[in-house]
């Protein structure tokens, strides 16, 4: 190699790495973590091990990973059909459906060996699980199939908040349950507002999202429907759990926002209004906000109490 050639190389390899962490979408990787960590806080009552928190980090990136590589491999010929999800690895080329594969095993069987060792054996099992909900409950059973995909499909993403406590418990407590609820409630009127701004894209791909099957207002009142539930639900933590006022007045707040943006959507709706008309990005984006808030005074919550004490 040439003292020329070798920063053309250098870039090819960079490009390389960059698509197969693409192909693990990082950013869904992201809010996943945000549920995981502050769950430990809870079951712990405290602040839990660093080295446990880190060790349950890097298993849940590698089970995430896995989970969302191999959702990249079976949606390539969708992905190629919508404009939001074209530039994707598989859809470009950059990276082979032999290599893909390959990759979303080597991430399974490193993330599940590495809880069994480093975590424990049920946070171990609960990954597996996540990951097969994800990939073959959600991607391959419900995706093309139901209007409810999202809905069914989104357990595997309530998973973290069973897999952190496991963590710290080696057990699935009551805690946990409620939020696994939370967010298994949460996820609805978190996608479907994102599932509306890009309707077109679904309907292109034929793929049957609530939105493209149903019109605003049907989709608009389930919304409202699933976001009273999941507030609900995340006030049922302060009994089952003991939770204080930093919790409680984050989910009262927090959620009363929720519950009123989720009205805009549906007031609009009924409107008429159709589209990027009906702003259903702005729910989106504080569906995303609402869970960091919610999770942070899971995690504050009892280190307010310990402090106290």
């Amino acid at each position: 190699m040439t003292a020329a050639s070798a920063p053309v190389a250098a870039r090819g390899r960079r490009r390389r790495v960059a698509a197969f962490v693409a192909l693990t979408k990082p950013r869904i990787i992201e809010l996943l973590l945000v549920t995981t960590v502050p769950v430990m806080f809870l079951a712990e009552r405290g602040v839990p091990s660093l080295w446990l928190v880190l060790a349950t980090l890097v298993g849940g990136i590698l089970s995430a990973g896995a989970a969302n590589t191999f959702n990249s491999v079976y949606d390539r010929d969708i992905d190629r059909l919508m404009h939001r999800t074209s530039s994707r690895p598989m859809v470009t080329g950059e990276v082979t459906v032999t290599e893909a594969m390959v990759f979303g095993g080597v991430l399974t069987v490193a993330s599940t060996v590495w809880f069994a060792l480093v975590v424990n054996v049920l946070s171990a099992v609960l990954s597996v699980l996540a990951i097969a909900l994800y990939a073959v409950g959600y991607t391959v059973l419900l995706k093309r199939r139901t209007s409810q995909n999202i809905v069914w499909g989104g357990v595997a993403g309530c998973m973290p908040t069973l897999i952190g406590w496991s963590a710290v418990t080696g057990t699935v407590g009551w805690p946990a349950l409620v939020l696994f609820l939370v967010i298994f409630f949460w996820t609805p009127p978190h996608y479907w507002p994102l599932s509306m701004a890009f309707r077109e894209d679904y309907a292109t791909a034929e793929v049957p999202m609530l939105p493209v099957e149903r019109g605003p207002v049907a989709v608009g009142r389930q919304v409202v429907a699933y976001s009273w539930v999941m507030v609900a639900t995340s006030l049922a933590l302060v009994p089952v759990a003991s939770m204080g006022w930093v919790y409680t007045v984050t989910a009262v707040v927090a959620g009363a926002l929720f519950v009123a943006e989720a009205h805009r959507l549906l007031a609009a709706a009924r409107r008429g209004l159709t589209g990027t008309a009906l702003k259903p990005m702005r729910l989106f984006h504080y569906s995303i906000t609402y869970v960091t808030l919610v999770f942070l005074a899971v995690a504050v919550d009892p280190l307010l109490h310990l402090a106290l004490r």
